[in-house]
């Protein structure tokens, strides 16, 4: 009698675990994963984006590879059996109790590497007039967007490090962006839409009723930019120079330009430079956006304060998480990886300046 209790509790107990088992698995892993896999993506992104910079860099090739899709599987399984049986005498019963389980978790992840036309559409051509804008009018700094994105406004070049076409700015380019961005930040810009040659065109308006320090910044601007005195509006053009007085000629740069440039300013190890494995690093013009865009730090061991760290050559080449501009402005780089697809063609952006009336 002992025996058929003890076995009959043993059966209650491995009954109580199966049934433990049945709560459903699925909604439980919905928060746990999403935040995971969100936090690994981002991780990979910047580590990527960083790394291919540093191998522009070293005059490497850049390999971008992108996660299609991940798709995750869930499987639990509970088995359970019992046997118990009595004879006659005592000695010879026998009783045999069994619980079974397994778990599965199953990701697959899909990754596509970025090749071909798809690599040619995303990453060589140019970024359009209308999305600098956007993105302009959507609260980026227009000194910090021209100066990454922009090779030159109206014929007036900006600093370039690519080895290819290595230059410096010209004396009138960093002036410009100040008062651009003056202008942006005292309220007196916003965007609209406006119908030209029967399709839409952005226009970029500088308000009329602004105060005298404004409208002298914009007369200003439009000295530096040759642009008609008394025109009011100012279309928008992607080019090296503008046809007339009344165009704004926007030389804008290509992803992979983009990141040319920012790599010439990585910090590399003074061996490397003497061994001819990389150029030496293009020297700052000054500070803020005269100088480097993104500091990248280069050390012999992994720093523990890091934004984004990769191995590379033997030495780990960081952002550090104290610099916040770099942080900001390397996020802003994969902003606009996300940008770079091109679509139907759309209506030049047209540029108001006001007269100040």
């Amino acid at each position: 009698m002992w025996e058929a209790r003890k076995i009959t509790a043993l059966c209650i107990f491995a009954l109580s675990i199966f049934l433990s088992g049945c709560t459903p698995l699925g909604p439980a892993t919905v928060a746990r994963d999403r935040f995971d896999y969100t936090s690994t993506i981002a991780e990979s992104w910047k580590r990527q984006m960083l790394l291919n910079i540093v191998k522009i860099r070293y005059g490497d090739a850049p390999v971008f590879l992108e996660i299609a899709s991940i798709i995750n599987q869930y499987q639990t399984q509970t088995d359970i059996n019992a046997a118990f049986g009595w004879s006659f005498p005592p000695t010879a019963n026998n009783q045999r109790i069994g619980v079974a389980g397994s778990y599965i978790d199953r990701p697959t992840i899909t990754y596509v590497p970025l090749t071909g036309e798809k690599l040619a559409r995303n990453l060589m051509t140019p970024v359009s007039p209308e999305t600098i804008m956007s993105m302009v009018e959507g609260g980026y700094p227009i000194d910090m967007v021209f100066r990454i994105l922009v090779h030159s406004v109206n014929g007036i070049h900006n600093q370039f490090g690519g080895t290819a076409r290595m230059r410096r700015a010209d004396p009138e380019f960093y002036p410009l962006l100040e008062k651009l961005r003056f202008n942006q930040a005292s309220g007196a810009v916003a965007l609209r839409v406006k119908k030209s040659e029967g399709r839409d065109s952005m226009i970029m308006v500088f308000r009329k009723r602004v105060d005298k320090e404004v409208e002298e910044t914009g007369k200003e601007v439009r000295r530096i930019l040759g642009l008609k005195e008394d025109a009011g509006e100012f279309r928008v053009v992607y080019g090296s120079t503008a046809s007339n007085d009344e165009e704004i000629a926007l030389l804008t740069r290509s992803i992979t330009e983009m990141l040319s440039d920012i790599s010439s300013t990585v910090e590399v190890p003074a061996e490397h430079v003497a061994e001819q494995r990389v150029p030496e690093t293009v020297e700052s013009e000054g500070e803020g956006i005269r100088g480097p865009m993104i500091r990248i730090l280069c050390s012999r061991e992994k720093p523990d304060d890091n934004f984004a760290a990769v191995l590379y050559r033997d030495h780990w080449f960081w952002i550090d998480d104290r610099d916040y501009r770099s942080k900001k402005l390397f996020s802003f780089l994969m902003f606009v990886m996300t940008l770079t697809e091109t679509g139907a063609k759309e209506g030049a952006p047209i540029m108001t300046i006001s007269t100040g009336g």
